[in-house]
């Protein structure tokens, strides 16, 4: 107990100081993905003390709690770690339901807002009589079973062993609510709620673990893992205004062209429009234009005028107080306009006081975003996930196809950078083993009872672009139907899957983008709204038929550490802090 709260404290403050050595956006590299995490709710007044539906004034909803859970499934003789989560029985009753939420692949610390009714996870407890729980998954935050983010540790970090501590969490958790001890999968039904990746580990739980969780609610849930990701970025051409989507596409081709042709004049030239001149590798220059693109990820309904995807669209767009047709302007604006845009502002804005080969450069194996393993680094963690299970590689899309990323960044682009932040556990034929993941999970095949897909389809209302326009003559969108989440491709609302809609599995599709349906706090879109009241339909209608198990489960007892299996977390070392949410690089 005392050597895990120690290692505990000595994390918190490597982590400190790992943040120095980010960019302001919070990336260890501004070629690196954004993360898909769940969006933040923040928590009510700290000051207003929340009470149970008797009056009793309960902990607040920020109080930390530990779980016991084992570090190995395969091998529960290693012993166990100290996983934390959060906890409210707010409005519960006896006999209600527990509704248990992780964020997935992040630091759970600032998530506990999803406790309260300004989600659909508090919403369901609110009208079920349930209690909440958010719990952190393994090698994020601080639930490590080991003290650092070595590849020797990573070896526990699977999506199996993070279903493995669902069930070992339902079966044998004892909350610290009245009646704590008897709410297990059989005297109590369980609901999974996720977003994103954790909204397809809430498909993957109940497909891997058939009757644990009795029903689940999974938005924008990436259940296909898909090795080149390249659709990605086909919402956001989709969706984004149709005379921004045809400059960028423009520019792209003649940065591809460019850069593959012999005349170092013009490939200097191209590199110093956009600021990027001391640049080494022309793919790590290429590739760090999807920036712009990936701005489109945090969009959400709520998101007014002057939003960082709209302003670098207004700054091709609108030349002298004119807006372009639906065309654009064309190659030769849009190439000075996009160039003067980050040399004299997103250049700056994005990489800080760094230098641009430092920011975006993705070559250096000693860079520390590779190097650093230690604890409470998301970027890590999860890389090690996409290397080994998932993939989800964005890259330029396919010959013949639109696209607004250069085809200079391809999957082994992406997949050396696994070889560099993993030393020794992946060769130059590695490749996520996706074929596995999606056979084992089901991924867009799964058909299981009681689980509530949800996910967004942006449809530009009238009055969101008629303010764009009037606030700054920008670019107005046009508007469109297809779905706003850059994420869409991956969910059972994949384009060409047709996976129906049934009252067993239903889908519910709102004008949303990522997970904005999570969300039940602020102005909520109609279509949103009508979503979550759908899922709340639903899940009053299957939790009236649960009935108590016949066959209890009983919980798993966990052996003592062998000397052996004590004496590795003893002398596992600690390590300087780093940052390693990661992604970007060409080949070497």
């Amino acid at each position: 107990m005392f050597l895990q709260r120690l290692l505990g404290v000595a994390a918190s403050l490597s982590s400190l100081a790992a943040v120095s050595a980010r960019l302001p956006d919070g990336r260890p590299n501004g070629n690196v993905m954004r993360p898909a995490t769940v969006p933040m709710v923040p928590v009510p007044d700290p000051g207003t003390p929340v009470t149970s539906r008797n009056g009793t004034v309960l902990p607040p909803y920020t109080t930390t709690y530990y779980f016991d859970q084992l570090i190995d499934h395969n091998n529960p003789s290693l012993g166990t770690f100290k996983q934390r989560y959060w906890h409210t029985w707010e409005f519960y009753e006896q006999g209600g339901p527990i509704i248990l939420m992780t964020p997935g692949e992040g630091n759970a610390q600032g998530y506990s807002g999803y406790l309260t009714n300004r989600t659909i996870n508090g919403q369901i407890a609110q009208q079920q009589n349930g209690a909440a729980i958010v719990l952190e998954h393994r090698f994020y935050g601080l639930s490590n079973p080991y003290p650092d983010l070595s590849v020797k540790s990573l070896k526990v970090h699977t999506i199996q062993q993070a279903i493995d501590d669902f069930e070992y969490f339902a079966k044998n958790v004892n909350l610290p609510m009245p009646g704590g001890d008897s709410v297990t999968p059989d005297k109590a039904p369980w609901i999974l709620v996720g977003g994103s990746y954790s909204g397809a580990l809430t498909s993957w739980i109940m497909v891997n673990k058939p009757g644990l969780f009795f029903a689940g609610y999974a938005s924008s849930a990436v259940v296909e893992a898909i090795l080149d990701f390249w659709q990605y970025f086909e919402p956001i051409r989709l969706n984004m205004p149709a005379n921004c989507s045809a400059d960028v596409q423009a520019v792209i081709a003649h940065v591809d062209k460019t850069f593959s042709g012999k005349n170092q004049t013009a490939i200097q030239q191209l590199k110093e429009n956009f600021g990027l001149g001391n640049m080494t590798h022309l793919d790590d220059v290429a590739g760090a234009l999807r920036n712009n693109m990936w701005d489109w990820q945090s969009l959400q309904v709520t998101s007014g005028p002057g939003t960082q995807f709209y302003k670098f669209c207004d700054a091709l767009e609108v030349k002298d107080g004119v807006q372009a047709p639906a065309s654009g302007f064309g190659l030769e604006h849009a190439l000075s306009a996009w160039g003067a845009y980050w040399r004299s502002y997103y250049l700056g804005n994005l990489c800080g006081a760094v230098d641009a080969e430092t920011c975006l450069g993705t070559y250096d194996a000693s860079a520390d975003f590779y190097t650093n393993t230690t604890i409470d680094n998301a970027s890590r963690s999860w890389m090690w996930i996409v290397c080994n299970e998932v993939g989800y590689l964005q890259e330029g899309a396919p010959l013949g196809h639109p696209t607004l990323v250069s085809r200079l960044v391809q999957p082994p682009y992406d997949l050396r950078q696994c070889r560099l932040m993993f030393p020794g556990a992946f060769n130059i034929l590695s490749v996520p083993n996706t074929l596995r993941t999606n056979v084992k999970y089901k991924g867009w095949n799964v058909r299981i009872k009681n689980l509530f897909f949800a996910n967004g389809i942006r449809t530009y209302l009238f009055f969101l672009f008629l303010l764009l326009y009037l606030n700054s003559k920008s670019t107005k969108p046009t508007p469109k139907t297809h779905p706003g989440d850059p994420w869409k491709d991956a969910t059972v609302s994949a384009a060409g899957i047709n996976v129906p809609s049934t009252d067993s599995q239903p889908i519910g599709l709102g004008d949303g983008f990522h997970c904005s349906d999570l969300s039940t706090s602020g102005a909520i879109d109609l279509t949103i709204l009508a979503v979550q009241k759908k899922a709340l339909g639903y899940m009053k209608k299957w939790l009236a038929t649960w009935k108590p198990s016949t066959n209890p489960s009983k919980p798993v007892k966990t052996p003592k550490p062998t000397p052996q299996g004590l004496a590795k977390l003893v002398a596992s070392p600690f390590v300087k802090p780093v940052n390693a949410w990661f992604r970007g690089a060409g080949v070497a």
